[in-house]
């Protein structure tokens, strides 16, 4: 498996590094989960800030710029009571232009990071302008490489997911966003929710190690088992969506966590994180204490007296750990000192 914290170079997303030793970055996704209500788009940034993730995102569009007005809408969107076409759908769950402001500092003031995905350009510079640390770019926009290169140069890192795509696309998008001061890429399979089997998580390290840049999990999966998955195989960011209330209309809210299961999904995936240290096996601080008391030593079978040379029936291997390892042969060896009978053998015990 590839190790994230040596195999890329890390990436700021504002004041915090992607990878982080002992971390993952949890980006709570609302989404378009505010349905239009500059109210609940608030409630949200609170949900997410009490979650303990790391920043909230949003999606900022202008819906002429995104869709024809002859776009259907997913059959997903249409099973969840939505309209019949993407333009009214998107009309429907665009917020004012003043509220971007406010859910900015907003965030800030709840101590997480702001975000958003622009669908077009001009959503993209205006937030660039609001001091966004970066972009993120759904996956619907992998193969829109002249958008990728026009988001490339606006000086910001780029979050781009890559569901739908093939190791081609996704090389052609890297590629686009040379420019780019820092790219994170984010394994997605883009279905609502996507099935656990099609979720091919070993696809993050693969294109870790193709490309060298962070490669998180943005999890659209019910439950845990692929967040930990993904962390576990060196995801070192995830993004979730999440909600207020999965019975709301709306085409994101079923698939989306409470905020209950929000602040146990960033709870355990960042428990996980700290659990898989750095690979390097020593015995821990906490093992200390039984360590001495279970691990055995050489002791003295019974009194020994300085000048014997010693064989297996002066010997007993027993706990505790405070005589010479049983990994050391000591048989053949010379005592330089009584020992008593019972007593560990030690190196002090030992003539040179």
């Amino acid at each position: 498996m590839i190790d994230p914290l040596n195999a890329v170079t890390p990436v700021a997303i504002g004041d915090v590094l992607v990878p982080s030793p002992g971390d993952v970055f949890v980006i709570a996704e609302a989404g378009v989960n505010h349905n239009g209500d500059v109210d609940l788009a608030h409630r949200l940034v609170d949900i997410a800030a009490a979650s303990g993730a790391d920043a909230v995102k949003f999606q900022t569009f202008s819906p002429e710029k995104l869709v024809s007005s002859a776009a259907a809408t997913t059959p997903y969107q249409r099973d969840r009571g939505g309209s019949a076409d993407q333009r009214s759908l998107l009309e429907a769950l665009t917020l004012p232009q003043e509220a971007w402001v406010e859910l900015r500092d907003h965030a800030t003031e709840a101590g997480t990071t702001f975000l958003s995905t622009p669908f077009d350009l001009d959503s993209a510079e205006m937030l660039v302008g609001l001091g966004l640390p970066a972009l993120k770019v759904s996956s619907g926009e992998l193969t829109n490489l002249p958008y990728l290169r026009e988001m490339s140069r606006l000086g910001v890192v780029l979050l781009v997911s890559t569901g739908m795509g093939t190791e081609d696309e996704v090389e052609a998008a890297v590629e686009a966003c040379a420019d780019a001061p820092g790219l994170v890429l984010f394994h997605c399979v883009s279905a609502y929710p996507a099935p656990v089997e099609e979720c091919n998580l070993r696809v993050i390290p693969r294109l870790t190690e193709l490309h060298g840049i962070p490669v998180g999990w943005s999890d659209h999966t019910p439950g845990l088992t692929t967040a930990l998955g993904a962390v576990a195989l060196g995801a070192p960011i995830l993004e979730k969506h999440f909600t207020s209330d999965r019975t709301l209309p709306g085409p994101d809210h079923l698939a989306s966590l409470e905020p209950d299961a929000l602040a146990d999904y960033v709870s355990a995936t960042k428990q996980l994180a700290v659990a898989l240290g750095d690979g390097v096996k020593v015995r821990m601080p906490s093992e200390e204490e039984n360590a001495v008391l279970v691990r055995r030593s050489w002791h003295a079978a019974r009194a020994l007296a300085a000048g014997a040379v010693l064989d297996g029936a002066d010997l007993s291997l027993l706990r505790p750990e405070g005589g010479i390892s049983p990994a050391v042969d000591i048989r053949g060896r010379t005592l330089s000192r009584d020992v008593p009978a019972g007593a560990p053998v030690t190196d002090a015990d030992l003539a040179g």
